[in-house]
């Protein structure tokens, strides 16, 4: 991080060509509201584009604007101040004029407009620019709801700009508010206080995707059928967590490797060495959260291939069943099909018929029919069907 150097001339009255280009015509600053501290995220979805500053001396508040154009004018009266605007949700014109003021990088400016950025580190100038991706668990819903949020520090300012409920500045600031040593290192230290504040943040999302993850095990062995929806879900939960976590560790190794060069503060570097600990270790973790998912999702679909199988056997089982059934049946059917034939033909009684008036008739019909079923019988005991 750079060391305090005097205010860019821009803001003392050369402006760059594209301060020039956004500041003619000029628009007025959007007013802010007095609070103390950045509106609670709970506020957030109501009060759409929220503003607020302060301007802060050897780490104590001095001064909380009524508007941009006061906290400008208030920070050029005070060399040795720090500046601290925090927005939530943006308006054009509001960034523009913040642009303007401290000669913002455009590219920047742009980034922090559009949202959806990947987590990155990136210096202009005096000027570093940095975006988050914050995080939170809502155990309502047992979701992961994810956050943006871009921060530009300078030698003598601190901008926030949040898209999203998480993370909470408010409390960030009151915890820096409340530590005037750390504060008053500093942009910088703010800067590190976000991180930690961030990546602390992340600490019951771990713990909650944990519990979801053993819910989903007992699930799976449980045979429950919506349990693969919920690990796909959880999947791509794990995929975003993956992409905020990730790159933020190789974004804090390189702040780490600018200690040198822009003399940061020793008490600064052990505070991002603690928070680059502590992002490896959760980045760690969600590595191995994916992984989990994916082998359980294998499980799942062996398990799911297993109750098939085992219910297309006790399908086949009982067809089987139902055709030994079905043979012995047609055997006794059959077997007691031929008597009745030979009974139902002398039983007609046509005057005509030699075997009628024939001694030997009643017992050649008889014996006609125990040879019929004999044999029948035989013949089926011989294919296993009685």
């Amino acid at each position: 991080m750079s060391e305090r150097r005097p205010r860019p001339a821009a803001r003392n009255g050369k402006k760059s060509v594209w301060r020039r280009a956004l500041t003619q015509p000029a628009e007025p600053p959007a007013a802010l509201p007095a609070p103390l501290a950045d509106p609670p995220s709970a506020e957030l979805a109501d009060t759409g584009s929220v503003v607020q500053a302060a301007l802060y001396r050897d780490g104590v508040r001095v001064s909380t604007p009524a508007s941009l154009a006061d906290t400008f004018r208030e920070l050029r009266d005070q060399p040795d101040g720090m500046a601290w605007i925090g927005l939530a949700r943006p308006t054009e014109t509001e960034l523009l004029s913040l642009a303007a003021e401290f000669d913002l990088h455009p590219l920047a400016v742009e980034d922090a407009m559009e949202a959806h950025q990947r987590p990155k580190l990136e210096r202009y100038g005096e000027t570093l620019f940095v975006v988050l991706r914050a995080a939170r668990y809502l155990d309502a819903l047992e979701e992961v709801d994810f956050g943006e949020l871009h921060v530009f520090v300078g030698p003598d300012f601190l901008i926030t700009v949040r898209h999203g409920a998480a993370p909470d500045l408010s409390a960030v600031r009151r915890r820096m508010e409340d530590t005037t040593e750390l504060l008053k290192l500093g942009p910088e230290a703010v800067l590190y206080a976000i991180l930690d504040s961030v990546v602390d943040g992340y600490v019951p999302v771990v713990s909650g995707v944990q519990n979801d993850i053993d819910e989903i095990e007992t699930e799976v062995f449980r045979g429950d059928p919506a349990v693969s929806r919920r690990i796909y879900e959880l999947s791509r939960e794990m995929v975003e967590f993956q992409r905020a976590t990730r790159p933020l560790v190789g974004m804090l190794h390189a702040l780490m490797a600018g200690f040198a060069k822009y003399g940061t503060d020793e008490e600064l570097q052990r505070y991002l060495r603690d928070v680059a600990d502590h992002v490896t270790h959760t980045s760690e973790r969600v590595d191995g959260f994916r992984q989990a998912l994916a082998d359980i999702l294998t499980v799942n679909a062996t398990l799911v291939t297993q109750q098939q199988n085992a219910e297309m056997r006790a399908l086949a089982e009982a067809g089987f069943e139902q055709n030994e059934e079905i043979k012995k049946i047609s055997s006794w059917a059959a077997i007691l099909f031929a008597p009745t034939l030979v009974g139902t033909i002398y039983g007609m009684n046509f005057r005509s018929m030699p075997e009628l008036h024939w001694a030997l008739g009643y017992p050649f019909a008889v014996i006609l029919m125990a040879v019929v079923c004999t044999s029948l019988y035989v013949i089926f005991k011989r294919k296993d069907w009685l």
